[in-house]
């Protein structure tokens, strides 16, 4: 029987992710913890593989894993989860939507910057007649989601 159990790089040439995510999935509770081998190798049943393809069916969907253990959980305890499954999917659409919303917004907004600021010339006496010409909107109009706006002298880069 123990032949049948599966190394860890052997389910991740599998299931087609590396080790590395193999490790992430456990630590987050998506895969059950496996066995150990006497020489301390993970030992995965062959069933594994066909819950990691799921996880990553489901991250193609959009769901996070927050989700995505939680439909698991719903599953595992014998419960089929396809109404979970549905309203996250519906969750993650609107936040789809609000993002594209946002975005279609910022897209607008630079090209009008671009539209107006392309025959100027270029100004000696600011840092830059593009930025200082452009309009804040007033208090209390639309801002985006503040988990997209940046902190002054943060980049994305800083924000995981």
């Amino acid at each position: 029987m123990a032949s049948e159990l599966l190394t860890i790089g052997e389910l991740a040439d599998q299931a087609g992710v590396t080790t590395d995510t193999l490790r992430y999935y456990e630590r987050l509770r998506l895969l059950p913890p496996a066995p150990r081998s006497n020489g301390g190798y993970r030992l995965y049943e062959p069933g594994a593989a066909e819950r990691v393809a799921f996880i990553r069916k489901a991250q193609a969907l959009g769901l996070t894993l927050d989700d995505v253990r939680e439909v698991l959980r719903v599953s595992d305890a014998g419960t089929p989860p396809c109404e979970h499954v549905r309203a996250a999917i519906e969750r993650r659409l609107r936040e789809v939507e609000a993002r594209m919303a946002e975005l279609e917004s910022l897209r607008r907004t630079l090209a009008r910057a671009l539209r107006r600021n392309r025959s100027r010339p270029l100004a000696r006496s600011c840092v830059c007649e593009i930025i200082e010409s452009h309009d804040l909107p007033r208090a209390g109009a639309h801002r985006p989601a503040a988990s997209h706006r940046l902190r002054p002298g943060r980049t994305r880069t800083h924000l995981k």
